[in-house]
């Protein structure tokens, strides 16, 4: 694999409750804007992107027209490429077809735009003369999904109890892993959110159409206290399960954006020329039905092994986790600790909008790696279907290397 991130030339706005501040705004255009102002902070000359890939899950008026539309909006109308929805694997799907797409000479620098809201999901009408009455078939897009797999015919959180129950993970393990990714956002918010500010941007809210900036949202919204006491009070929501609402994640809204591009070029738009960060391999799995959060590891597995790599020589890790327990399966069948994932926060914490859930992970381990000098990091997460994604990067830091 020969792509690289320029260090500094990716963002993530915050991720806002559902329902919440950003809900009323179409993730296309909110998504356009946010990355028109994040390049142009960043000094990236429009002239050299060839490529963009859109990212994202839940329709919205007009994303038919997908990336050519957000492409037009961001003032690069000549730019074409694809449009992803792969649920919540979209972001690692859409950086493998970037670095792809650079390794092949087929573009030299990427622009990846991750959209998603959950919030306001769109309801859909599929007309059948045929049905009962002649009348069609409606879905609440977010609700019934989340509700529904129509190929392991469960709901996403019985996922989690399956792994649960097969693993022997009980509710207060789960709960202790949630109070400790808890204090490991905390670590996130010192200094005044040192950490965030590495990366996040702010989201401007607009009107509905877009025709009056009221306000911005620069942190996230709807973190929710955590504390030992508060999760043992916590019953399981299924009768008979482990699975509390503490012990998984919660729908968000948000966007972010990243690029990908050659080594030359990362090294020209990278915001600090000493760091190097690059793509070293994927890997993809898919596991038994109904059985989810198993896959992350077959799927970082895999990754390490196209990147040449064991986990013994990984340096950090980041997960998307929409439930507790993807994480405890992911230590046992890896041997990573699940102590030593996450450091900063994940999506357990901060909420899911989709298809920018895994990117935001991803640029928070590129800093990780960074603020310690350097090192390999892998990003692993499971999408619906039972199917999981991953990725292996290194960030190397010529001061460090030369000491």
């Amino acid at each position: 694999m020969t792509a690289y991130i320029p260090y500094g030339t990716y963002w993530s706005t915050p991720f806002a409750k559902w329902q919440g501040s950003l809900a009323n705004m179409n993730a296309l255009p909110l998504a356009a804007e946010v990355g028109k102002r994040a390049l142009a902070a960043r000094e990236v000359e429009l002239s050299h992107i060839d490529l963009s890939i859109l990212g994202i899950t839940n329709p919205q008026k007009g994303s038919f027209y997908g990336l050519p539309w957000v492409t037009g909006m961001l003032g690069i109308d000549r730019v074409a490429g694809p449009t992803v929805q792969q649920a919540c694997a979209t972001s690692v799907r859409a950086l493998q077809m970037a670095a792809q797409e650079v390794a092949c000479g087929t573009a030299r620098c990427a622009l990846l735009v991750m959209a998603d809201r959950q919030s306001n999901g769109p309801v859909v009408y599929y007309p059948d003369s045929s049905g009962t009455g002649g009348y069609g078939v409606t879905e609440h897009w977010v609700p019934d999904n989340m509700g529904h797999d129509p190929y392991a015919g469960n709901p996403m959180i019985d996922t989690g109890e399956n792994v649960a129950r097969r693993y022997g993970i009980s509710t207060a393990e789960q709960h202790e892993l949630k109070l400790r990714r808890y204090q490991q956002y905390q670590e996130a918010l010192a200094d005044e959110r040192a950490f965030q500010k590495r990366y996040m941007v702010d989201a401007p809210i607009f009107d509905s159409k877009f025709r009056k900036q009221g306000g911005v949202l620069g942190a996230d919204e709807g973190i929710f206290p955590t504390t030992a006491e508060g999760l043992a009070r916590l019953r399981p929501v299924k009768p008979g399960g482990t699975v509390t609402y503490g012990g998984q994640t919660h729908p968000a809204d948000g966007n972010a954006g990243a690029v990908v591009t050659t080594r030359e070029m990362a090294r020209e738009m990278a915001t600090d020329k000493a760091i190097e960060v690059e793509i070293l391999g994927f890997g993809m799995a898919r596991v038994e039905p109904g059985y989810m959060p198993m896959a992350p590891a077959p799927a970082a597995m895999k990754a390490l092994a196209n990147a040449n790599l064991t986990i013994s020589q990984v340096d950090a890790v980041k997960t998307h986790n929409p439930f507790a327990v993807n994480d405890i399966a992911l230590a046992r069948d890896t041997g990573f600790p699940w102590e030593k994932m996450n450091n900063y926060g994940s999506s357990i914490i901060w909420g899911h909008p989709q298809a920018p859930t895994g990117l935001r992970a991803v640029i928070e381990l590129i800093e990780e790696l960074a603020l310690r000098g350097g090192g390999v990091g892998l990003f692993t997460g499971c999408a619906a279907g039972d199917s999981g994604y991953a990725t292996v990067l290194r960030v190397t830091d010529a001061r460090w290397t030369h000491q």
